[in-house]
């Protein structure tokens, strides 16, 4: 990595080190650790020259988390969503849009329908307290394969792929923080930052467990890319809908929600001896290591392909799924 790639990558490291733990997710440690255990897992048959890049992808692993401060309210406002996929919110759709515009009118449409419009139901049945995670990761995931063509390209010309292969690194940093948050259990659900609604087995309502698991407790056992890359699986996902994949992902990430509470119940957090949430951890950040080296690793042999072009194009007010509320079709 150039010296000045690596200057950015400190500097920008320690800035983010400095924000307050509740706003980060996971926290700078695991960030890090999941993104270098990913990028150190690629396959020989992958896009091996990240590697070149893993102290900027690992240096740069929370730079999402300050995209997301009040003082830039735009880009707060738009960066939020996609660091959260709380589903019991959206329950009554019976399958997800395939268009981040699609879903966000759904959203819309349920919410004339509450009979109180300052209930919690109708108050929270927005893109803000649903999330978009799964429309980031599969963006994200487009932007790499377009890329990496580009890449291959550059490469199969005899020409320096240097510009190119520093923006892959870019954005493998977004992408890998929104599967990073995606494996950590609270971003998968609305208990996020504390218990809401009936609580027959007394969970904690303290907005602070979030950071106290994934921030201070994770700091507290030291986690390291070791630990991480212990637990990350051999390469998989590699076929099959990218979308219900991620989907997918995400709901093994909720069924582990509620251990986070059990374990805060036992008061597992508050010392590093605790076995069973240590093993929570390492479990989690093994599963964000491996699905981001299995989706820059599919990314990469997609893009030895041709791009398959739709018959129509998706923005056509032709094609036959075109949603003129949207001025697109979704995406297949």
């Amino acid at each position: 990595m150039s010296r000045s790639l690596f200057a950015l990558a400190a500097a920008l490291h320690l800035s983010v080190a400095a924000i307050p733990a509740p706003a980060l997710a996971w926290g700078t440690t695991a960030h890090t650790a999941i993104n270098r255990a990913a990028i150190t897992s690629i396959p020989e048959d992958g896009p091996v020259f990240l590697k070149d890049h893993i102290d900027f992808i690992g240096g740069l692993a929370s730079l999402p988390d300050i995209w997301r401060s009040s003082s830039e309210p735009f880009s707060k406002i738009d960066e939020d969503p996609n660091h959260g996929w709380f589903s019991e919110q959206f329950t009554f759709m019976q399958t997800k849009p395939r268009s981040r515009y699609e879903f966000v009118i759904a959203l819309l449409n349920q919410q004339r329908t509450v009979a109180d419009p300052s209930s919690d139901d109708a108050l929270r049945t927005n893109v803000r307290w649903t999330g978009t995670m799964p429309y980031a990761i599969v963006e994200a995931y487009g932007r790499l394969v377009a890329g990496m063509r580009w890449h291959r390209k550059l490469a199969d010309e005899g020409k320096d792929t240097r510009f190119i292969d520093q923006a892959l690194a870019y954005d493998v940093v977004r992408i890998g923080h929104y599967i990073g948050d995606g494996a950590q259990p609270l971003h998968a659900s609305i208990h996020s930052d504390g218990w809401r609604g009936d609580n027959p087995r007394g969970y904690t309502t303290d907005r602070t467990i979030h950071s106290r698991f994934e921030s201070q407790f994770v700091d507290m056992i030291g986690l390291t890319e070791q630990q991480v890359a212990s637990n990350v699986a051999p390469v998989a996902r590699q076929g099959g809908d990218l979308f219900d994949t991620v989907l997918v992902f995400l709901d093994d990430s909720a069924a582990n929600m509620e251990r986070v509470y059990q374990l805060e119940k036992q008061a597992a957090f508050a010392t590093p001896e605790s076995k069973s949430a240590r093993d929570l951890v390492y479990a989690r950040t093994g599963a964000g290591a491996s699905m981001l080296r299995d989706i820059v690793t599919r990314a990469w042999a997609e893009s030895a392909s041709p791009p398959v072009r739709p018959a129509t194009d998706p923005l056509d007010p032709k094609n036959p799924a075109y949603n003129p509320e949207t001025g697109s079709a979704p995406a297949h």
